[in-house]
């Protein structure tokens, strides 16, 4: 399969999407520790290879014109530069946003799991949990970040329940 990017500061380690990305990153991100959603859920996934290994994942999961990211989750080498670890992991969520862009995808959320640098980096902002569409709601984590196009320009204006309608303004 053809690699889609290597990595410049992790020699070796190349990127591609995952065939198979609910079953081919299931055992990843149980030795990691992370959840992940269940395979027949996931619409989209991106990995890391070193030395034909798979050793960073990040999985997609839809709903309407938003999609959720779980991960990115990498397992480095003993003795690895923590700075390459984040470098591997914002090339993984680099894959996924250029998919998001080519699906039309309004929104994609992920949990901040650690590595609130990636998010930032790429355009993330953290973002109220009521911002998620009720399909992607109950995932495990605490806290939420969101993109839109890259953008920190963010309202929830003219999307969700219309407000005056509550009992409340009645």
């Amino acid at each position: 399969m053809r690699c889609l990017e290597r990595s410049k500061s992790w020699p070796g380690l190349a990127f591609r999407p995952l065939e198979e990305p609910g079953r081919e990153a299931r055992d990843l991100f149980t030795f990691v520790g992370a959840w992940a959603p269940p395979s027949g859920d996931v619409v989209a996934g991106w990995g890391a290879w070193h030395d034909g290994a798979l050793v960073g994942a990040v999985l997609a999961e839809r709903a309407g014109r938003a999609a959720m990211l779980h991960g990115p989750v990498v397992a480095s080498p003993p003795g690895a530069d923590p700075e390459s670890i984040v470098d591997a992991a914002a090339g993984l969520v680099a894959l996924a946003l250029a998919w998001a862009e080519t699906q039309k995808i309004e929104t994609l959320f992920a949990r901040p799991q650690g590595v609130d640098r990636v998010w930032i980096r790429l355009g993330f902002i953290p973002v109220p949990e009521v911002e998620l569409p009720e399909e992607l709601k109950g995932r495990p984590g605490l806290g939420l970040f969101g993109w839109r196009g890259g953008s920190a320009l963010w309202s929830a204006v003219g999307r969700g329940r219309d407000r005056r309608a509550s009992p409340a303004l009645r």
